[in-house]
């Protein structure tokens, strides 16, 4: 089918656009025909992105579905996706119908936040397929709107201080990549993504203000970009808007943040950093490999500590991400599959983990740890859920949970050993903390008053569980459905890295023997 990736990105902005112009009122209709609105879009953004993914060649290493055309100002329109991209697209679309379904309650100003949903959906999946340097650039920023807005306006009490300090963070964080984009055009003499590939950036050492910069142009472009990507992820010490951000966030938010928006940083490691810089990568490796153990022990101990459910949750994420760049940046098939595979499944994980919140959130307006316990006694579904998200989050053999880090410490062993060891003592942590969590909000006696009338959950929240929990188990015992797909391209980036990094050797050797 001709322009499906334009189709599958712009069916949610269309929605939105649907709704802000034709749809009228405040009344009890209007909402809920703006719920249903909203999810046939993102129904049908899902079900049209089966297509790409029927269509899709996992064997062809190259960009595919390509759409280009001329747009303002000279620039490119050009999309298409790769079997690095292309799972991303797909989580985004499985996952919005759920944040979605997980919104039905809001009854505040409803039809503004499904449009800041749906225009979120647009700007995320433009991220992931867009092969042009400004389009990249104009979608990754814009999505940071909708983003704002979502927390500003529905989050909790605390919202304003958490959106803009959400915003601040991470617009400072993308102004580096552009200055390091102009730099890319000025070099390069192009904004498309699939030349930049191929283009060789130069990395001979330089004197920047009496400091010998190894690496060259290529470590600084690496920082410019590490700069954005890193706040993106987020990594430790540039993680403190996250926390935040989930605690006043809605639920709704909570998830697509720590689902999809967060993974945004590693899709740009793995698009940018690795491949068009692999010198500055190579040069700066160590030290974002010692930066992720760091961020694994340390979150990972701040999480134990925390009183708030939402807050235990996403520090929790932050120790996740780390598997990921460290995954990243060991550089070897192992480390890229499974880093990739970590962020696919912690959609679906921590997606689920915070519905998991919402859920009792919605019935007691608390997510004090403090304020719960026993409810196995009045909520036994409930319970089953929370623990196999638990399990999955802790990293049980049999879900997703265990092949990303299994295979991201293989492939970080090869590599360094002690960042290894230390990275490891993060999955004992998170069983502390993770079990610490649920022991004190699920088991015991049902003492507390106020949960004794508490009721289990209604069918609408069964499934949205569904698909998550058939998700987790799926990917778990058979991994090779997300790891089949990426296979030939990650072995593509780590052939272009390992020959680049090789003719830089030989480069470096030959003008030292002359």
């Amino acid at each position: 089918m001709d322009n499906i990736l334009s189709i599958v990105t712009f069916i949610p902005a269309a929605a939105a656009l649907i709704m802000a112009l034709f749809l009228r009122g405040d009344d009890a209709a209007a909402r809920k025909n703006a719920k249903w609105i909203a999810m046939v879009a993102t129904v049908a953004t899902f079900v049209a992105s089966l297509f790409v993914l029927s269509g899709f060649d996992a064997s062809e290493t190259s960009f595919q579905m390509v759409e280009q055309g001329s747009w303002i100002m000279g620039l490119q329109y050009k999309m298409g996706v790769d079997g690095i991209s292309i799972l991303f697209v797909m989580l985004t679309t499985f996952m919005m119908p759920l944040v979605i379904a997980a919104s039905w309650n809001v009854e505040t100003r409803i039809k503004e936040y499904m449009i800041a949903f749906l225009l979120l959906e647009t700007l995320m999946l433009g991220v992931f397929m867009a092969l042009d340097l400004v389009l990249f650039y104009l979608f990754f920023e814009a999505g940071l709107i909708p983003m704002f807005l979502i927390i500003g306006i529905w989050g909790g009490a605390n919202r304003i201080y958490a959106s803009f300090k959400f915003f601040l963070y991470t617009f400072l964080g993308s102004v580096l990549m552009l200055v390091a984009m102009v730099g890319m055009y000025a070099d390069a003499g192009t904004t498309d993504i699939a030349m930049l590939l191929k283009h060789e950036f130069s990395y001979g050492t330089i004197n920047l203000l009496g400091i010998q910069v190894v690496g060259g142009l290529q470590t600084l472009m690496f920082l410019a970009f590490f700069a954005s990507f890193a706040v993106k992820m987020p990594m430790w010490p540039v993680h403190t808007w996250l926390p935040d951000a989930h605690v006043q966030a809605p639920t709704a938010g909570s998830v697509v943040l720590a689902a999809i928006l967060l993974k945004m940083g590693g899709y740009g490691f793995l698009r940018f950093s690795l491949p068009m810089f692999p010198v500055g990568s190579d040069v700066m490796a160590n030290f974002v490999l010692w930066m992720s153990a760091i961020a694994i022990v340390y979150t990972s101990l701040v999480a134990l500590v925390q009183e708030d459910m939402k807050k235990l949750i996403a520090y929790s994420s932050v120790a996740h991400m780390g598997f990921v760049t460290m995954g990243i940046f060991s550089a070897n098939q192992q480390g890229l599959d499974g880093a990739i595979f970590q962020m696919i499944s912690h959609g679906f994980i921590s997606g689920a983990l915070f519905l998991c919140v919402g859920v009792i959130y919605d019935r007691m307006h608390t997510r004090d740890i403090d304020a719960y316990g026993g409810l196995v006694n009045r909520m036994p579904a409930y319970a089953m859920i929370f623990m196999f998200f638990t399990m999955a989050n802790v990293g049980l053999p049999g879900t997703s949970g265990f092949v990303g880090e299994f295979l991201t410490l293989i492939a970080v062993f090869q590599v360094n050993t002690w960042v290894a060891a230390v990275a490891t003592t993060g999955v004992i942590f998170s069983a502390a903390y993770g079990l610490w969590l649920y022991r004190r909000v699920v088991m015991g006696d049902l003492i507390k008053e106020s949960l004794k009338s508490i009721t289990d959950m209604t069918t609408r929240e069964r499934w949205i569980f569904a698909p998550l929990v058939v998700m987790t188990l799926l990917l778990g015992v058979y991994p090779a459905l997300v790891l089949d797909i990426i296979g030939p391209s990650v072995t593509a980036l780590v052939t272009q890295y390992d020959t680049a990094l090789a003719a830089a050797a030989d480069a470096v050797t030959q003008v030292a023997s002359h």
